[in-house]
Formats: C-alpha cells, structure tokens, sequence
C-alpha cells in the first residue's frame, strides 16, 4: 500500500488486540490530549487541552478506512496523538467505520472523560474498549497521570457507571512504572470495584522517560489481582508487521519495535 494516508495509521502488532489498525481521531501534528503521563511514549503534552470538538471529519476518516483491503486486520483502534475521547464525533466515527467494515473496533483511552455521559455513549458503539489505570488514589494519580483538575474518583466511578451498561468487552490498562509498582494491591482493589472483562498489566517497552519495569516485578504485582482475569505484556510473544508508513505509525503510536525483558 503506497497511497499516503492523513488520519490512519499502522498497521502494528499489539500484545493486546493483535493485528491492529490505528485510527487517529484527532490528527494534529503535536499531541492533544489532558494528561500528561511521565511514561507517555509519544513524548510530553506541551500543553492540557480539555477542550471537546470535532477535530478531524468524520467522512474523511470514513473514506480512508474505505481504501484498506477487508479482512486486513483483526482490529480498527481508535488511539493515536492524544486522546480519542477529546473528539465528540468519536461515537460517529466508530458508527461510520462499522458501517462499512467487518473488523472489530477497539477504542484506548485514558478513562478521564468518562464520568460524561456523552462519552459513555460514543464508546459503546465499540466492541472493545481499553481503560487507562495507573493508580489507587488521587495523589498517585497526578503524580503517575499529571492530569491537571482530573477528579480520580470522578474518572472510577465514570468507569463503574460505563460498565454496568456496556455489552462489549472492557479491559483495564494498567502502566506499572517505578512510580506506582508499590501501589500495585490498591489498584487491583480498584480494579475489582469496576470489574472489568480483562486486567492488563503492561510497563513501557518501547521507549518512553520511564524505564520498563522486569518481569519478576510484574509477576510479584501480578500476585494482588488474583482471582480476576488478569494478563501481562510479558504473557504475549513479541510480534513484528510492517506498518504502511513506519515514520508516521512512531509519530502517533510510538516505536513499535520492543523488546521484551526476560530477567
């Protein structure tokens, strides 16, 4: 595929989704988005924007997910340069791209917005939505996150709220860095509270400031999540596709070549 391509990106091989298909919602040429989160592998947020809006045309997305072949990827994701929810016609978008598309779509999001009903509502059209949570309290979470006037229990009650009514699968992202690996036995409390489909602990390998946690830590914060369906970036083989345009897949997804810790 040569045809250069403004707001899909991709594809990479995610321990979490397999072959997906990134969709950028938002499309600027420097990140969007209200956290600021010291393991972010897109660099620093030069500046928080709150700000909702429609950013990038719904039938201009439409029409490019229309050029790539069917059956080309296990998932369409709704990620990118910042964050998905930011975009009010991320519901439009979603509907859009099923519309037209067998694949499945998944949606990542740092879970801030979804105290707001009409978000709730725009990730329900997904069959499977990807929840940020990196802390059991509000101090760790604007040490971890740097939100700037982000309620924590805000954003865990917009979470509970949205999986009471969801029908499709909902699985919590969990970042552990140097910085929250501690707090591991709090945040898999919270976790049970909102009782998710799937736990996901990950730490960063790709590049990011913060330097990936090894594997027995993983396995020893693993420990405080028993009994829910829990699994690690370390349970996944590593697995390499060639993006149709790698320069710009790193732009807004980062380096998608990792390598895995095995001490």
């Amino acid at each position: 595929m040569t045809k250069p391509f403004k707001y899909i990106f991709g594809p990479v091989e995610s321990w979490r989704l397999g072959r997906s298909l990134g969709v950028d919602p938002l499309s600027s040429t420097h990140k969007i988005c209200n956290m600021d989160c010291i393991y972010c592998q897109l660099g620093r947020t030069a500046a928080l924007s709150h700000e909702r809006k429609i950013y990038v045309p719904t039938q201009d997305v439409v029409a490019e997910i229309s050029q790539i072949p069917l059956h080309f990827v296990d998932y369409i994701t709704f990620a990118g340069r910042g964050e998905p929810t930011l975009a009010t016609n991320l519901g439009e978008m979603i509907r859009g791209v099923k519309a037209i598309r067998h694949e499945k779509v998944a949606v990542l999001t740092n879970s801030s917005l979804m105290h707001l009903k009409e978000v709730r509502e725009d990730l329900m059209c997904a069959d499977f939505v990807l929840a940020k949570l990196d802390a059991g309290h509000q101090k760790l979470f604007e040490a971890v996150d740097q939100g700037q006037d982000l309620d924590f229990e805000e954003i865990i009650q917009g979470m509970m709220d949205f999986r009471a009514s969801f029908k499709g699968k909902l699985a919590l992202q969990i970042m552990l860095v140097e910085a929250n690996i501690e707090n591991a036995q709090q945040i898999a409390a919270v976790s049970r509270q909102i009782g998710a489909n799937e736990i996901q602990l990950d730490t960063p390998l790709r590049p990011s400031a913060a330097k990936p946690l090894e594997r027995q830590r993983i396995q020893w914060a693993k420990k405080f999540f028993d009994g829910m369906p829990v699994v690690s970036v370390f349970d996944a083989p590593l697995k390499v596709c060639a993006p149709m345009d790698e320069r710009d897949t790193i732009n807004r997804h980062g380096n998608f070549r990792k390598t895995h810790f095995t001490s």
